[in-house]
Formats: C-alpha cells, structure tokens, sequence
C-alpha cells in the first residue's frame, strides 16, 4: 500500500504574511464601502463605477472582471444611469455590442471615491520610494498576468478590488 502523499505545512513567516495581507484586504473593504455610502452607492456600483471610469466596457467584461452575472451588471448599470453617473453606448467597433461608460459627473466621483481611500495612504508614506516600488513589485509577482494598461489610464485602485 502506498503512502499518501505528505503535505507540507506552511511556515510561520507565510502564515504571518497571509493574515497580514488578509487584514489589509479586509481594513480595505471596510473604507471602500463606507467612502460608496458617503456617495449613495454600493460597493459593487462604486466599483463599477471605477472601473468604467478607466474606460468603456462591454456588459459581458464587466460581468467577468466583478465576477458575478451579467444580469446583475444590467441592474448595477441601470442605476448608475438613472443617477446619470454612467450611460450606454454602442461599440465602435462592433455596433451590436453596448459599451457602459461613466459620465464626466461619474468619472468626478470615481475619482472623489478613490482620494478618499485613507487607509494605506499614511503608511506608505512612511515608506520610502524605494520601499514602495518593492512592495508594487513584490505584489504584482503575487497575481496571475494581466494585459498591459495604456500608458494614459490610471492604476486601478485596489488591484481588482474597487
């Protein structure tokens, strides 16, 4: 009979490092939906609202980087137009495909909404520049490959996490 296979056990220092990145992302979730309420919105319409404030996206997309239906991106677009936050455009390039885009008053509060991300700000400016570009990189070696952005468009805010 075969020996099962032994799974090693995470040391001490991983273990640390998971809670504490743990912590961030939950410290994190806390201020972003309490900066969406200060704006009347949900968590998940605020981060719609970020994300399309980068760019126009197709409902499909939106659906895939929120990760839930794209029904549910209908119901979240629908009430960011009805606020005239966001609207609904055809795609240049495809006209059968609708685009969601944020409106100049939706970009104004995506934007209110990320300057009033406090929580990280004081830290790291405690850490020196060097220490932050070790902590971007570091982090980015962390999360699968993505496509480059366009050299015009703004980091998102909490890395697929607004």
């Amino acid at each position: 009979m075969a020996t099962p296979p032994t799974t090693r056990r995470p040391d001490e220092l991983t273990m640390e490092v998971v809670d504490l990145i743990g912590s961030v992302v939950a410290l994190y979730h806390e201020e972003y939906e309490e900066a969406a309420a200060e704006h009347a919105l949900t968590g998940a319409q605020a981060k719609l609202l970020s994300l399309l404030s980068l760019e126009p996206l197709p409902m499909r997309k939106l659906a895939h980087k929120l990760k839930c239906e794209p029904s549910n991106v209908t119901g979240i677009v629908d009430r960011l137009e009805s606020r005239g936050l966001a609207e609904r455009r055809p795609d240049p390039a495809d006209r059968r495909v609708k685009l969601a885009a944020a409106t100049d008053e939706g970009v104004r509060v995506a934007r209110s909404l990320r300057e009033s991300l406090r929580f990280a700000r004081e830290p790291l400016a405690g850490l020196s520049e060097e220490e932050r570009l070790a902590l971007r990189n570091l982090l980015r070696r962390m999360l699968p490959e993505e496509p480059p952005r366009q050299a015009a468009q703004p980091p998102p805010q909490g890395r697929g996490t607004v």
